[in-house]
Parts: C-alpha cells; sequence; structure tokens
C-alpha cells in the first residue's frame, strides 16, 4: 500500500478548514448585525462542529505526528504552532460558551456580540495558522525530512 504525502493531507485538510472558517465568519457577523435566524444558526453549527471535531483531529496529528520530527532539527516554528493549538482551544470555548447562551435566548445581544468577536478571532487565528504553516512550517519539512521522515510522519498519521 502507498503512503500518501503527509504535507499534502495536512494542506488538503487545511483547504477544508479555510471553506468552513469562512462560513463561520459569514454566518457569526449576520447573527451579530441582523440577529438570531434558525436558518443562519445551523449553518453556524455546522461549521462551528466541523472546527471543534476536524480541526482538533488535525491538530492533534500534527502534534503526535509531524513535530517530534521536525524537532530533531528546528523547534521554533513547532512552538509557534503549538502556542497557536492552545490558543484555538481557548477561544474555542467562548465561541461554545456564546452559542450556548444563544440557543437559550435568541435575542441575547450580548451573546450576539460574543459570538460575533469569537468567531472572529477564532477565524483570524486559524487563517494566520494554517497560513505560517503552508507557507513557513512545510516547505521547511519538505526541505529537511528525509522521505523515511515522512513515511514516518504518514504512520504516526494513522
Amino acid at each position: 500500500m502507498a503512503i500518501r504525502d503527509p504535507i499534502a493531507v495536512f494542506m488538503k485538510e487545511h483547504d477544508a478548514a479555510l471553506e468552513q472558517l469562512l462560513v463561520l465568519k459569514k454566518s457569526a457577523a449576520e447573527i451579530k448585525k441582523k440577529g438570531y435566524s434558525e436558518k443562519t444558526f445551523k449553518t453556524l453549527l455546522k461549521a462551528t462542529e466541523f472546527v471543534d471535531e476536524e480541526v482538533r483531529v488535525h491538530n492533534a496529528k500534527e502534534e503526535k505526528a509531524l513535530f517530534p520530527l521536525v524537532e530533531r532539527y528546528v523547534d521554533g516554528p513547532t512552538n509557534v504552532m503549538r502556542e497557536d493549538h492552545v490558543k484555538m482551544a481557548k477561544i474555542y470555548k467562548k465561541l461554545h460558551y456564546s452559542i450556548g447562551a444563544l440557543k437559550e435566548n435568541h435575542e441575547d445581544k450580548v451573546a450576539r456580540q460574543e459570538l460575533g468577536e469569537a468567531a472572529e478571532s477564532i477565524v483570524q487565528l486559524m487563517v494566520n495558522h494554517i497560513h505560517k504553516e503552508n507557507q513557513i512550517l512545510f516547505p521547511l519539512v519538505k526541505r529537511f525530512l528525509t522521505k523515511e521522515e515522512l513515511r514516518e510522519v504518514a504512520q504516526r498519521m494513522l
């Protein structure tokens, strides 16, 4: 069985995350501006679930499979990425809390405001994070890791 290029897999996951982040940003902005709507709220929930589930799995794969091998050569970039992952988790908690508050009271203006702000923060952080990985970390990985090490990354991702 051929092993897929782990960097290509990570980048494809980034593309999917960017799509959902755009949906999250737009739906949160609409709720913040126009108020609660069932349709927009469902769209927001779907995007939020993707961010929560898929991105958390993606980040864990990076930390388990990729970062230890990168750290054989350099640890600065991975430290920054790990810090971003921690920040994402904190902001996601705020987002989740404001979603819960809005579920309870569709008219809660504070929850709408907090939802909009948390969504903006997480989208900005994640888009910047993805850019750093795609433009800095992954080219570094391709330059320094051998084919054997990339196979090791791929194996650890399973």
